[in-house]
């Protein structure tokens, strides 16, 4: 153990390498958070306005947009406001171990949202004549609620355990707060945030992906039973949930590998890419994908939007 001192801010250093073209990177990353507020609002204020979007799998899409804005709202303000600053911004400790949570509980509530939506898919593929039964509006309000609170009470025992440790450094090489990173640079004992880590990447990704795995394990049995028209229209309902699925899997995957291989060298530009590709791609794509591949999405935003 190492000597700790009361830190109370946290040094962001991950601004230093942006260096001269963090105008560039300002930029850049404006015109994507206003992108990301844009689709997202669009595709909530759709399918809260339009009467025949009020079935399940539309609320379970609509969850998921507010999420993605929730995780977006998260970092961008701060990152943004950050990275015009002359030197290193210095953030309250409490105020970082807030954007953890915020970070952490977008990424768990957005496994739990495609998990539902798979579990969806699989009732509405397998099950087509007791679908409306299945997913009653008790089930999909419970679903939501069990995906949203589930994250929220399980981040907030992780954070109650990382609050009580004692640092011996206040320097992360990020331009946001990251957990991990946080943790390393502890003097106290870490076994029991090693536990409540382990614990929450499996009730964050596994669990999820589990039942994910399950919905389309069944999804490609019928497929494979179906007539071609059938399958055609299963992986055409699919799809748009499968690349979202995928999307998100490889952002979480580069922050992960960003952040455990930190000292690997690469351009600035490009590690600042890595730690918010699954902050700004996700939450880009997904409205845009499923506005474009939903026909009753398309037109009630045809019907929304002046002039069209």
């Amino acid at each position: 153990m190492g000597n700790s001192t009361h830190f109370t801010t946290i040094i962001l250093s991950g601004y230093i390498e942006i260096g001269n073209i963090k105008y560039f990177c300002f930029t850049i990353l404006t015109l994507l958070f206003v992108a990301v507020l844009v689709a997202n609002q669009l595709l909530i204020g759709v399918i809260c306005r339009e009467r025949s979007l009020h079935k399940p799998m539309y609320v379970f899409l609509c969850s998921l947009s507010v999420n993605e804005l929730y995780g977006s709202i998260a970092v961008f303000p701060s990152l943004l406001s950050n990275m015009l600053l002359s030197k290193p911004p210095e953030v309250a400790l409490t105020l970082c171990h807030v954007q953890i949570f915020a970070l952490y509980t977008y990424g768990s509530v957005e496994f739990s949202n495609l998990a539902v939506m798979s579990y969806d898919r699989y009732v509405a593929i397998c099950y087509p004549l007791e679908y409306h039964r299945i997913m009653s509006p008790t089930r999909i309000v419970t679903l939501i609620a069990l995906a949203w609170s589930i994250s929220i009470i399980k981040f907030s025992l992780t954070l109650s355990v990382n609050v009580q440790l004692q640092l011996c450094g206040n320097v992360l090489d990020k331009v946001y707060c990251d957990n991990y990173m946080l943790v390393k640079l502890s003097c106290s004992e870490t076994t029991a945030n090693s536990i409540a880590g382990i614990i929450g990447t499996t009730l964050t990704i596994v669990a999820p992906l589990g039942l994910i795995l399950f919905s389309y394990t069944k999804i490609l049995r019928v497929c494979l039973k179906s007539t071609r028209e059938t399958t055609q229209k299963a992986v055409s309902t699919c799809a748009p949930h499968f690349v979202s699925l995928l999307n998100f899997s490889v952002g979480c995957s580069f922050e992960i590998i960003q952040s455990r291989f930190d000292k690997v060298p690469m351009p600035p530009i490009l590690r600042v890419i890595l730690s918010t590709y699954f902050l700004i791609c996700p939450p880009l794509v997904n409205p845009i994908m499923y506005g474009m591949r939903l026909s009753k999405i398309k037109r009630a935003i045809k019907n929304v939007i002046p002039g069209r």
